[in-house]
């Protein structure tokens, strides 16, 4: 069952009950959306620290705490919006509370904890999604019905160092989004990985570049630097007689084909909300 079916199933009776732990830059605007909700009935806000939480509380005019644990028995659901260092220990108890849980990404500092946390979520049938935003960029949609088998995916994620996500590498910070995106369009299994990165500004990776290739045969070539002077996020996306030209941050799209010896460009008119 997804969020928005079990949660519309909820809402047929009464308001979801929801909480954001975490009120840096991600997290007050996940409060904000909720607010926005007609059937969303924010219980409270949470932030170690104490102005943060208050000033946000009265802006949205609910209440507030320090300790996430205080208000755990208040809610149907909670965004984490915390560094990711603390994602598992918080998101754990939460589900063990039976809280429907979205994380933002990425879902746990490594592999065995994000694994622990799916197998806890599935024991107590509890809802756990990771905020991978871009998945749902309207431009991303508007490709993914066009034919073809993808040959080469060239991707770009850049943009100015900005305080930040400092307890995670860009990998983690940046090209996850694209690795997230990458894996949904191509299907088949990862036949190889090689992946270079290096430190810039913090003590972790703050440019990488990473080639994956596929058992299929498909090759992607991903960059991703948050020391940037612009910012920049593009998919490239090659096709036989046919290549995509995707920006997430215009919502633009161009389709170029090969149709007989001349090559034709289509720009597609996205829908923005």
């Amino acid at each position: 069952m997804s969020l928005i079916t079990k949660f519309s199933i909820m809402t047929s009776v009464k308001s979801v009950r929801v909480g954001v732990i975490g009120l840096g830059h991600l997290g007050k605007i996940h409060a904000r959306i909720y607010s926005g909700f007609k059937d969303v009935r924010i219980t409270f806000v949470c932030d170690i620290i104490k102005t943060r939480a208050k000033r946000i509380a009265e802006e949205l005019n609910v209440p507030y705490s320090t300790d996430f644990r205080e208000c755990l028995e208040e809610v149907d659901a909670l965004s984490i919006a915390t560094p990711t260092s603390s994602h598992y220990q918080i998101a754990k108890e939460c589900i063990q509370h039976k809280i429907d849980v979205l994380v933002e990404k990425p879902l746990a500092p490594d592999l065995m904890q994000a694994k622990r946390l799916i197998t806890l979520a599935k024991k107590n049938n509890c809802i756990l999604q990771v905020g991978h935003v871009e998945r749902f960029n309207k431009a991303l949609q508007a490709i993914k019905d066009i034919p073809g088998e993808i040959k080469f995916i060239e991707c770009h994620r850049i943009g100015p160092f900005k305080k930040r996500s400092l307890d995670i590498s860009v990998v983690l910070d940046l090209m996850i989004h694209d690795l997230d995106i990458i894996l949904e369009l191509v299907p088949s299994k990862v036949r190889q990985i090689q992946a270079v990165g290096t430190r810039v500004i913090t003590p972790l990776p703050d440019i990488a570049n990473a080639r994956i290739r596929f058992e299929n045969g498909t090759i992607c070539n991903i960059t991703s630097s948050r020391v940037s002077e612009e910012a920049l996020r593009k998919i490239r996306i090659f096709k036989e007689n046919c290549y995509i030209s995707l920006d997430y941050m215009r919502q633009a799209v161009k389709i170029y084909t090969k149709q007989k010896n001349k090559i034709r460009r289509k720009n597609i008119k996205i829908k923005k909300a």
